[in-house]
This record gives C-alpha cells, sequence and structure tokens, in this order.
C-alpha cells in the first residue's frame, strides 16, 4: 500500500523560490507560480496569462554565459522588459512535459544584478590589460571608457585630463558620445554665461559629484544653450562626476552620464572609482614615461656639448690659433720659409681631418638605426663597423652566431646602441688597435662581447674610472664616459639581461651582455576531434582610434 503525498505539486509551486512557468507551444504563458509573476513585475499570476514569453524554446539555443567566477553553465538565457521598472536578465531551464508534449516547464531566476557585477570585474580586468599595452595615452582612456560603458550600460562616458600646470582640461577619452571638436570650446562659453560645472567641483573637493536629472536642468538652463543639441543627441538623465587622483593630485576627471531610469548606488559609486583610479594611473604613467624622455633628451644634449667641447671645439680652436699665427708671419712682410707655411698646412690639415672624423662620428650615432634595421641586426651592425673602420683605421673583427637576425626589432634596437656605444668608447677613450665583436643567440640567450687591446676605460691621466671587484669587473663608472656605460647598463636590464665590464692589463677590455629571449608559449594540441584549441597565450594590443571621442 503506497503513501499518500503529504503536499500536493501545487503547493509546492506556490512556494518555490524560483519562477516556474508552463508554456504552449508557441512560447505564450500557459500558468505561473507566484515567484515567476514577480519576477516578471507582473501585479497578479493571471496579468502574463496567454502573453508571450521572453524563454527561446527552439532546439539548440544559446547556452546562459558563464561568469567570470563561475563553470560553464548549462542554462540559457533571456532579457524581459517589463511594464515597469528597468530590464531584467533571467537565466533559466526548459523541459517538455512528458504527459504532454505540447507544453513545456520553465525554471527561471533573475541573474541582473549577478552578471552586472560580474561584468563590472571583467571591465576592471580588461581595463588592467588596456594600462599593461602598448598603445597611446588617448587610446588607452578610450578602452577605460568603453568597458565603463559595456559594464553599466550607461548612455556615455568622458574622461579628460589636466595638463602639467595644473589649469587646463583636454579631453582624452569617451565612449558613447559624438566626436566634436568644439566641445570644450562650447562648454567654456556655458561657464562664461553662468553655467555650473560640475566636474570643475569634483576637481576642487576632490571626491565624486553626483547630480541626479542633470539633463533636466541643462535642458531648462539658457545658459546651457550652447551645448543643448549636442548634448541632445545622447539619451541621459543623472551625471557623476569623478576626480582621478594620483599621488594625493587630482589629474583629471571621469564624467559618467547615466541613461533614465538607471540608479546611482553605492556600489556604482565604488565602480566608478575603481575605473577612475585605472585611469589615474594611465595618466600619471604618461606623465613619468614623458618626465623620462625628457630627462634622457636632455642627458643626450650634455653629453653631445661635453663631446663637442672635448674634441671638436678645442681642435677647431687650435685651428684658430693656427690661422691666427700664419696672419702674424704675412703682417711682417717679410718672406716665409716654405718648410714653415707645410707645416702650417700640415697640421691645419690634420686638425681639419680629425674634426670631419669626430663630427661624421657623431653623425652617425645620431642616425636613428631602424632603416638599417630593416634587415636586421647583423646588417646593421656590420654597416656600423664598416664605417667606423672606415673613418678611424681601426681593426675590427666581426663574428655571428646563428639566428641573431631572428631577435625582435626593439630589442634589436637596444643591442645596436649598446654596441655603437661600446665601439664610441673604445675609439674616444681606449686607445686601441683592434676590436673583436662577437654576437650569437644560444641556449635563447643574446649575447655580446666586444673586447679591445687598449688601456681600458680610463680617465685623463690614465686613472681607470670604474672600481673594478675581485674577479677585475667594473662596478661603476665616472668621468666622461660615465653616461655612455650608464646607458647601455639600463638598455641592458630594460630586457632582464646583464652586462658586465672586466679589465686586463694584457688583453684589454671586455664588455660583456647576456640578455635572455622571451619564450613563446606553444599553442595547444588538437583536441579529439581535429580542432585547434586557443592558444594558450595570447599578445593584446589596443588599436589606435582614429577619431577621438568627444562629448
Amino acid at each position: 500500500m503506497s503513501a499518500s503525498p503529504l503536499v500536493g505539486w501545487d503547493d509546492i509551486a506556490a512556494v518555490a523560490p524560483d519562477g516556474l512557468a508552463v508554456l504552449d507551444c508557441v512560447g505564450r504563458f500557459v500558468r505561473l507560480n507566484p515567484a515567476a509573476a514577480a519576477l516578471l513585475r507582473a501585479d497578479a499570476e493571471g496579468d502574463l496569462i496567454g502573453a508571450p514569453s521572453p524563454f527561446t524554446l527552439v532546439e539548440g539555443a544559446a547556452e546562459c554565459r558563464a561568469g567570470l567566477l563561475e563553470v560553464r553553465s548549462d542554462e540559457q538565457v533571456a532579457h524581459w522588459e517589463p511594464a515597469r521598472g528597468p530590464r531584467r536578465e533571467f537565466a533559466y531551464r526548459a523541459r517538455g512535459l512528458p504527459a504532454d508534449p505540447k507544453f513545456t516547464v520553465v525554471s527561471f531566476r533573475d541573474v541582473t544584478d549577478e552578471w552586472h557585477r560580474q561584468r563590472r570585474i571583467a571591465a576592471i580586468a580588461r581595463t588592467s590589460i588596456a594600462l599593461a599595452s602598448e598603445g597611446s595615452l588617448g587610446s588607452t582612456l578610450d578602452a577605460v571608457a568603453q568597458q565603463i560603458v559595456q559594464a553599466d550600460g550607461l548612455a556615455g562616458v568622458q574622461i579628460l585630463t589636466l595638463d602639467s600646470t595644473g589649469r587646463e582640461l583636454r579631453l582624452m577619452g569617451s565612449a558613447g558620445l559624438r566626436h566634436w571638436d568644439g566641445f570644450l570650446d562650447r562648454l567654456l562659453e556655458c561657464r562664461d554665461r553662468g553655467a555650473r560645472l560640475s566636474m570643475l567641483d569634483a576637481l576642487k573637493e576632490r571626491k565624486p559629484i553626483v547630480v541626479p536629472h542633470r539633463w533636466v536642468q541643462i535642458r531648462e538652463d539658457p545658459a546651457w544653450e550652447p551645448l543643448h543639441g549636442y548634448l541632445g543627441e545622447l539619451n541621459w538623465d543623472s551625471f557623476v562626476s569623478v576626480p582621478l587622483m594620483a599621488r594625493g593630485r587630482p589629474e583629471g576627471v571621469l564624467n559618467a552620464y547615466f541613461a533614465p531610469g538607471q540608479e546611482i548606488g553605492s556600489r556604482t559609486l565604488e565602480f566608478l572609482a575603481a575605473m577612475a583610479e585605472h585611469a589615474a594611473l594611465a595618466v600619471d604613467y604618461a606623465t613619468l614615461l614623458q618626465r623620462e624622455r625628457e630627462g634622457a633628451r636632455r642627458n643626450e644634449r650634455q653629453r653631445l656639448a661635453r663631446d663637442l667641447h672635448d674634441s671638436i671645439v678645442q681642435q677647431v680652436f687650435s685651428i684658430g690659433m693656427q690661422a691666427n699665427a700664419v696672419g702674424v708671419l704675412g703682417a711682417r712682410g717679410e718672406a716665409v720659409p716654405a718648410e714653415t707655411v707645410r707645416a702650417f698646412a700640415d697640421e691645419v690639415g690634420t686638425l681639419s681631418r680629425t674634426v670631419l672624423a669626430d663630427l661624421r662620428a657623431m653623425v652617425h650615432e645620431l642616425r636613428p638605426a631602424s632603416s638599417s634595421l630593416r634587415l636586421g641586426l647583423e646588417d646593421a651592425v656590420t654597416t656600423l663597423v664598416k664605417s667606423t673602420k672606415n673613418r678611424t683605421g681601426l681593426s675590427i673583427r666581426l663574428e655571428f652566431g646563428p639566428q641573431v637576425d631572428t631577435v625582435e626589432p626593439e630589442l634589436a634596437e637596444d643591442m645596436y646602441r649598446i654596441v655603437a656605444e661600446a665601439i664610441h668608447n673604445v675609439v674616444k677613450h681606449a686607445e686601441a688597435t683592434t676590436v673583436t665583436i662577437r654576437l650569437a643567440v644560444h641556449d635563447h640567450t643574446l649575447t655580446a662581447a666586444i673586447r679591445d687591446d687598449g688601456r681600458g676605460i680610463a680617465e685623463s691621466g690614465g686613472r681607470r674610472a670604474a672600481p673594478e671587484n675581485e674577479d677585475g669587473e667594473a662596478t661603476g663608472a665616472t668621468g666622461h664616459h660615465g653616461y655612455g656605460l650608464t646607458t647601455m647598463r639600463e638598455r641592458t636590464e630594460r630586457w632582464g639581461g646583464t652586462m658586465r665590464i672586466r679589465f686586463d692589463e694584457r688583453s684589454g677590455t671586455t664588455v660583456r651582455v647576456v640578455i635572455p629571449l622571451p619564450v613563446r608559449v606553444p599553442e595547444s594540441p588538437p583536441d579529439s576531434e581535429g580542432a585547434r584549441s586557443i592558444p594558450s597565450a595570447v599578445s593584446l594590443r589596443e588599436a589606435e582610434n582614429p577619431a577621438r571621442s568627444g562629448s
């Protein structure tokens, strides 16, 4: 004798936490439980009977997207536009009713907020990738703005930055708004007409400024008339301006335009603040990079000025002195012996040739190596060596190992500059007669060795400029060539490599540079069906946006 059920299925459906719905063969609602009516924003269960459902019953419908922190789900996804309230997202499963195949039972739940959080997490992660890419500041900030719009469904986002004086704003990134070069001019015109700019309040107070229903205020304010047409193109309501803070100082603002019906809660402000921090980091990094470049150019100018003074200026001064001496002899009105004239001519000729050689060396050093490097590192170094031999008469032996030309262009450029600086130091300071240069790729490592038979890196007077450790390796550098050695070391360390300088009284100086090459992760092997899976490592680079998105 079978036991009677304690609770009826209708009673269970009435208290089920998930929505339960029965659909007919064309997807219309036949029956709903109370949870389903609440999720669908219906006043009563019977209000939606006979209405089309958002659930796709076609076989092979798309599965629900796996969240950033979830395993893959067998649920499907549906979007629902209720008569009241914002759009909702439902994850659901559908099963045919065995007793009557014309009907389908659907179990569904609201995942709007859950997926919203996941999109925000993904936006922050993708923004971190954008900051790590090699794109310009503008393209990076465009990417940040685009991630915010996609994650929160905002109407638009603008990112404006302050200049070095902290007085001028520049529109550097945006999404969702039409590009218009005249936006900032019109914005200042509105300010001059008496309009209050919330972004300036955010900069001044260094905290987010929230203005509900901002578009209604702007639309009804005559002071904003120059921007009525432009801002009217956007379907928006409320406004938030978040300052970009870096090292305790404002670097700009992030302006968010919210679509009608969107709420601005604490979590939304936290998300905007996190994205503003990313944008501020990008601006701060760009500023530091610019300062570093300016410092490098300044140091290079100082080095050139020093080299000009140490060699060319002194030699030209000597030519001038020789010319003055000839002038003094001529002013006496006496016959000048041919031997004296010949001596003057030889001296002036020697000095002029030396000046010309030094100038050619400086021009060759300053000339970009990119054109030579198009044919590979080996050809570029060979060309450099030939030029150096022709102008100095120095004997240079060049040896290349296999795969030198497989080095990526950026690393090849730095290695070329390292070799060029090493040769320059030999010519300038070592008083060497022969040089041996070896370049090779071995065991996933790029190595370079420049060895000369000169007197070592020395200052005037023959003293060593760099003290040695117990192994005879240079540990520092001072004097005229200190900047060059520092630059060589910085280029090496940029790639995680090492540079060592070794002195030997009998065999001269050896500069050895060792740079590990990057390891490329191989693709995964084909699966059992012969289809190749996605590579395990993908190089991402933000494409430069040809048009700045103004707002």
